[in-house]
């Protein structure tokens, strides 16, 4: 049996009802959440893009390489990162992009896009889940700039980011750079309006991962008999997003049967914030020797660069 359907059982047969937030991404979810990255109170994709544009040239000043491969984790569509290769081009004499993710679709999106745009650009990408697929680049010869954008180390919670920078560490080789997005603490109203717009594009989001499951693995879920909830913790960080069932039912997966309770709730994603001080222990937990943190004006985000 696939992974995929591996996952899903397991999730939705715990006590706690989970699903691995990794499948949101099949070619539907991916185009929602393009949809997503457009709302007004979606505000991580414009600050990140405010810190490329104006710090991008400060980010590559910092990175002595004449020749250089940018590895993107989960790099998506490459809309925002073509604007830091823009000026890479600039900096770098010998420059590979390298665009990883676990959707071939958006990786072509990804590939036909930074083409065009910076026709000069070698890019070589990796489709797949890139825990897995990382490993097929070890024996390249290159300084490495691995990237990972969009604040994504907030769907590893606790331990789990810190096991992921250390083995974002482990690949790297002495001097190789990590450039890693990160969402900071800000006043909790605009981080939970974040997840609960008011379009009802995150609750279409969300709910595309039960389609995505009747889809590929033949469940019957009805998907209107369940609701989308977001939550933010200023406590701990963390914003947290929710399945829940809005009536006592019954759902199969084959020949799997599942209940769930009136109110029952899968739990689908983390996003974890965190503060500049936070990030500066991290960074020294897992090996790395240096950090520096560029932000937009308004301190919502950073794009926090460290060596090896």
């Amino acid at each position: 049996m696939n992974q995929f359907y591996e996952d899903v059982i397991h999730g939705l047969t715990s006590g706690q009802k989970s699903l691995p937030s990794k499948y949101f991404y099949d070619e539907r979810g991916s185009k929602i959440f393009q949809e997503i990255m457009a709302l007004e109170e979606y505000y991580l994709p414009e600050c990140e893009v405010e810190i490329l544009q104006n710090r991008s040239t400060e980010i590559l000043s910092e990175i002595p390489f004449e020749s250089l491969d940018i590895i993107e984790l989960g790099a998506g569509d490459g809309s925002k990162t073509v604007i830091f290769l823009k000026e890479a081009m600039k900096a770098i004499k010998h420059l590979n992009y390298i665009p990883m993710d676990i959707s071939p679709e958006i990786l072509e999106v990804n590939k036909a896009l930074v083409s065009q745009k910076l026709p000069g650009l070698n890019v070589e990408a990796v489709a797949g889940d890139y825990l897995e697929t990382i490993s097929l680049l070890k024996e390249r010869k290159n300084p490495r700039l691995l990237l990972f954008m969009g604040s994504n180390i907030g769907n590893f919670p606790g331990e789990k980011a810190l096991g992921f920078i250390q083995f974002i560490n482990d690949f790297l080789r002495p001097g190789d750079f990590f450039l890693m997005g990160v969402d900071l603490k800000k006043n909790p109203h605009i981080i939970r309006a974040a997840y609960n717009d008011s379009e009802g594009v995150t609750k279409k989001f969300n709910l595309n991962l039960l389609g995505r499951i009747n889809r590929e693995l033949g469940a019957n879920f009805d998907v209107e008999a369940f609701e989308h909830y977001g939550v933010y913790n200023p406590l701990t960080g963390s914003a947290l997003s929710f399945l829940v069932s809005l009536q006592a039912q019954r759902i199969s997966i084959g020949d799997i049967s599942i209940n769930f309770d009136r109110y029952e709730t899968i739990h689908t994603e983390i996003s974890q914030k965190y503060s500049l001080k936070e990030l500066d222990t991290i960074a020294a937990k897992t090996g790395f020797s240096w950090e520096r943190h560029f932000t937009d004006e308004k301190i919502y985000f950073s794009l926090s660069l460290m060596r090896k």
